[in-house]
């Protein structure tokens, strides 16, 4: 039997009379790379946004259904804080935070309570050398994470979603605003690091798809199209049409 992290079901969302997602379903297994392809607008970052409940900022959203992560209802547990240390979350564009590179990683260790210094210092370490950023920083982690590179900035990102010890990890278009150098780099990264937690890859580039995941999951105008081993749906013959049109280029 499939041991799945994440069960959704009959999952709506709408702002306003827009409908963004529309009873869609799924179930996401652990330690998988799981990839949500589809056109833009197809619902695909507000997805990951329910996820951590980062949709509760927005006050036109209403959101329907259920969202299981490990057996918790995201949709009305009142432990959002415990929720969001669960759900990593990385997004398109790296968003340091004013601070040192040491201290964008042990940002929310501290507020979690961690104040020992070696503590701080280890799992600093470690979550840099999760993200194949430690011998690139390891002797100025005093200096400031805004005055990284683009692609090791995003790598600081990753560590930092890293630092709280997630068991899913979320990336939206980690890769829009790197060179393909990096993006190589990363994806290795997220290879090695299924190996300890669940990664939901959300990405418009079809290969990147094809390269990192276990399953994948086909996304257009809010409703799903196709979902299964990626695959099946990379072979010549997927269930649907609208997947071997898209996936080949013909629209998005």
């Amino acid at each position: 039997m499939v041991d799945h992290i994440l069960a959704v079901s009959d999952l709506t969302l709408r702002y306003g009379d827009q409908t963004a997602l529309n009873g869609i379903s799924f179930e996401v297994p652990r330690f998988e790379i799981f990839s949500i392809i589809g056109p833009a607008q197809s619902g695909k970052s507000s997805l990951l946004r329910i996820l951590n409940r980062t949709i509760d900022f927005n006050a036109e959203a209403r959101v329907t259904g259920s969202v299981l992560l490990d057996g918790e209802q995201v949709l009305t547990t009142p432990h959002v804080h415990d929720l969001r240390r669960k759900v990593g979350m990385v997004a398109p564009l790296p968003v340091g935070l004013p601070l040192s590179i040491y201290d964008n990683v042990a940002f929310a260790p501290r507020l979690a309570g961690v104040k020992n210094k070696g503590d701080l210092d280890g799992l600093v370490e470690s979550c840099l050398r999760q993200a194949a950023l430690w011998d690139e920083v390891k002797d100025r982690l005093d200096q400031l994470g805004t005055r990284l590179s683009g692609g090791q900035q995003q790598r600081l990102t990753i560590a930092r979603a890293l630092s709280h010890s997630p068991d899913l990890l979320c990336l939206d278009e980690f890769s829009i605003a790197i060179d393909p150098v990096t993006t190589m780099r990363i994806e290795e990264v997220l290879r090695e690091l299924k190996s300890k937690l669940t990664i939901i890859l959300v990405t418009n580039l079809i290969q990147q798809a094809r390269r990192l995941s276990d399953r994948t999951l086909f996304l257009w105008n809010g409703s799903i199209i196709e979902q299964g081993t990626t695959e099946a749906i990379f072979s010549d013959h997927p269930a649907n049409s609208l997947t071997f049109d898209y996936i080949r280029g013909a629209f998005g």
